[in-house]
């Protein structure tokens, strides 16, 4: 973020400082006499903006330059800080610059602009959700939305040039001008900011802007509540409803000022209920006015929340972080902050103030942190959250620590006995493996395992339980092929590329993250989108989801030898795992209980290894 009145930005950019302090300030790569990417922006759109306002006779509005959005990795390319004409109440245009000119074209979704490789926001919608964001978690703009306003400015674009983006909720004067209108904007610019009004005056808007401390608005929570208040899939039961109760009772103490700071930390295996409980806690604290947001440290986690539970409302979606999303924030900022899927927390240093760890921001940041999670899901080098890790740091911060295990056992058909069968299978049991059916026999345990000999006939089982059973399958395997980027159809769009081969069944991963494809989801919503039966999903794209069937090929980074598991860290091809040799077998193992503990009534086996897999079908009758 730099920051200055108009005049003075405009003469360090003649100057050339003024790009520099922007490389600085933003970490950018890229370096200072760079013509492209970022910086090239900075060279090119900044003269455009100042330039208006130079001659709207504004030099002495204050202007915020890439000031980053709270609880948000975005940045808004201008914040223009001074008074409203008349009534001299604080004003904000927030401004996002576009270099954009034709070819400009709609597709389904967004845009494609001449020079971009990746679809487009139209920018009308781009700049009206940042300040949304600014509303929803700056409370005192809250309070006051009409003091927010937006626009995107196309410097470069004829009018004639953008009818692709001429859609009637956004030909409003107040979202979008082009270089065709700059006259228009220039009288936006003197409606919305006094020419007259004191520097020091304008001055003083900007360091609030600043100094502004962020949490969720009462407004935002409140939007929040009334989608949540007739859900009635967030029912919690037995141990569930003790660990809701730990953290409310954590809530009320905090207010009330008694005793220390208190975190929680809820233990269970997969399907135990972990995410029921953070749903529930989302919805009721948010009801009662609490500012309270939920993270993971899962990308396809998190937008899958944002889609499935906010249903499309891009306000709601906001309560959905990352961990990486609290870096730079002060103490207790928030009442709760619920740390879904906590084994994923990082073991690494942020470069927010006083360099803190990763567990050090979460516990920091709220009066009552919350961790859910799963010991044996951690699956990569990095990830470190345990519940002695978690413990350790929050003793360290002289927090007092409740813990909370749950016992049931709500996916996989509900069937504890398959967990224990998953985990003796593994090795990660003191009990040696068992045979399924000698494990259920006696019992009404209907949950469904079974062991194919190819993956021709484990697609063909699954495809067959859908058809008979209704509901999803997926199939996931372990990293062992490449993974390639999706090539040219040949019709304007991209394919994926058929990585997974084994013998002649041949299909491809699910679509690498950020990428786009024809016919295939994001890499996201792989375990939600129907269309993700089509491609293999791994272990970062099932790991948080749950489908009715579940399809697992076990490659030749684990296998079978006389008797035992044998991990072959030559045979993967997870870079990240294969780093830490010392834990791969591990990790490894880890990596294939998450999979074989994603489906809900029913799990087929298969593996490209004849020993491993004979082992497979002896202990799946």
């Amino acid at each position: 973020m730099v920051s200055g009145s108009v005049a003075e930005l405009r003469q360090r950019m003649a100057e050339g400082t003024l790009v520099r302090d922007l490389v600085r300030a933003t970490g950018s790569w890229q370096p200072v006499n760079a013509e492209t990417g970022e910086v090239g922006a900075w060279r090119k759109s900044l003269p455009a903006l100042l330039d208006v306002m130079e001659r709207a006779g504004l030099p002495d509005v204050q202007v915020v330059l890439e000031h980053r959005l709270p609880y948000s990795p975005k940045r808004i390319d201008a914040v223009l800080c001074g008074l409203t004409p008349d009534t001299s109440e604080p004003s904000y245009m927030l401004v996002e610059l576009k270099q954009w000119s034709a070819p400009i074209t709609a597709e389904a979704g967004g845009f494609r602009v001449k020079g971009l490789d990746s679809l487009q926001l139209h920018p009308s919608e781009q700049v009206f959700r940042y300040g949304q964001q600014l509303l929803d978690f700056y409370p005192d703009l809250g309070r006051n939305p009409h003091r927010v306003r937006g626009i995107a400015y196309l410097h470069n674009a004829e009018d004639e040039e953008c009818a692709a983006l001429d859609r009637p909720r956004f030909t409003a004067q107040d979202y979008l001008v082009t270089r065709s209108r700059t006259s228009v904007l220039e009288k936006v610019l003197q409606r919305v900011l006094d020419a007259t009004a004191d520097i020091s005056a304008n001055r003083q808007l900007a360091k609030e802007l600043l100094d502004a401390k962020a949490a969720p608005a009462r407004t935002l929570l409140a939007t929040a509540a009334a989608m949540f208040e007739n859900r009635g899939d967030f029912v919690l039961l037995d141990e569930q409803k003790l660990a809701y109760n730990m953290v409310m009772d954590a809530v009320t103490s905090v207010r009330t000022g008694d005793g220390p700071k208190r975190v929680v930390i809820v233990l269970g295996g997969p399907g135990s209920g972990k995410s029921a409980i953070a749903m529930s806690l989302l919805a009721k604290l948010a009801r009662t006015g609490r500012k309270v947001l939920h993270a993971t440290g899962s990308r396809a986690f998190t937008q899958t929340l944002r889609k499935r539970v906010a249903l499309g409302d891009h306000r709601v979606a906001q309560l959905f972080m990352y961990f990486f999303d609290f870096r730079r924030k002060e103490a207790n900022e928030l009442d709760v902050v619920i740390c879904d899927e906590a084994h994923r927390i990082r073991d690494k240093r942020s470069n927010g103030d006083g360099n803190r760890l990763q567990i050090e921001e979460l516990i920091d940041v709220a009066k009552v942190p919350v961790f859910l999670l799963d010991e044996h899901q951690v699956v990569r080098p990095n990830e470190v959250g345990t519940r002695a890790y978690i413990e350790q740091a929050a003793v360290a911060r002289g927090c007092q620590v409740e813990v909370v295990r749950l016992e049931g056992q709500f996916r996989c058909g509900g069937s504890v006995l398959y967990d224990e069968w998953v985990r003796r299978l593994l090795g990660l049991s003191e009990q040696p493996p068992i045979v399924w059916s000698d494990l259920v026999a006696g019992t009404d345990d209907e949950y469904v395992v079974r062991t194919e000999s190819s993956p021709v006939s484990l697609e063909e089982w699954l495809s067959g339980r859908m058809r008979m059973a209704g509901g999803t399958a997926r199939i996931a395997a372990g990293f062992c092929w490449p993974w390639s980027d999706p090539k040219p159809n040949g019709r304007g769009g991209h394919r994926l590329v058929d990585d997974v081969t084994i013998g002649n069944w041949k299909r491809p991963w699910n679509t690498p993250d950020g990428k786009r494809v024809d016919d295939a989801p994001p890499a996201a919503l792989w375990a939600s989108d129907p269309r993700g039966f089509n491609q293999v999903g791994c272990i970062y794209t099932a790991q948080g989801f749950e489908y009715d069937w579940a399809g697992v090929i076990f490659g030749k980074d684990l296998v079978i030898r006389d008797g035992q598991w044998v991990a072959q860290i030559d045979e993967s091809r997870d870079k990240a795992v294969k780093r830490d040799r010392a834990r791969f077998d591990e990790l490894v193992r880890n990596t294939y209980k998450v999979l074989l503990t994603r489906g809900m009534h029913g799990v087929c086996l298969h593996s490209v290894d004849e020993t491993t897999n004979r082992f497979l079908q002896t202990y799946s009758r």
